[in-house]
């Protein structure tokens, strides 16, 4: 991966509204060199549901869709994640995702962001922070949405 393409996917991911927002741009930079660049084609499946990630992915570039079962699709786009909560309790995926269209992602390994984070504690403390205010965010979607379905 050339320099220049890295420094436009750390603007992308530091950029991002719904990203992992507690991360400084050196952060990026960091997570960045350790990160396996996937592509992924229109229809492709970024995380299957029942299956293990053994890490998690970053969107760069396009959009995914997010398949909870009994829930509607959700979409996610450039500096969001997908495949933390497998990521975090080890267990298998509780979503699948499907590229949209062309998704480009980084791929980062259970293994390797435990070196990063051994190596930079205050990377790891505020990586945690923001996959949490993720996670809540998402959690308080699917709350008002299950709340709006009732009511019709």
């Amino acid at each position: 991966m050339t320099k220049a393409l890295q420094q436009q996917d750390v603007s992308v991911l530091a950029a991002a509204k719904n990203g992992l927002q507690y991360l400084t741009a050196n952060d990026w930079t960091l997570i960045a060199d350790k990160a396996i660049r996937k592509p992924f084609k229109e229809g492709e499946a970024i995380v299957l549901q029942g299956r293990r990630t053994h890490g998690l992915f970053l969107l760069l570039k396009g959009t995914a869709s997010v398949q909870i079962p009994n829930g509607s699709p959700r979409a996610i786009g450039p500096g969001e994640v997908c495949g933390e909560i497998s990521f975090l309790d080890d267990l298998p995926a509780t979503a699948t995702v499907n590229a949209l269209g062309p998704v480009d992602t980084y791929y980062l390994d259970r293994q390797t962001l435990q070196s990063l984070f051994e190596l930079f504690p205050h990377l790891g403390s505020r990586f945690y922070r923001s996959l949490s205010f993720s996670l809540s965010r998402r959690l308080r979607e699917l709350i008002a949405d299950t709340g709006s379905s009732k009511k019709t």
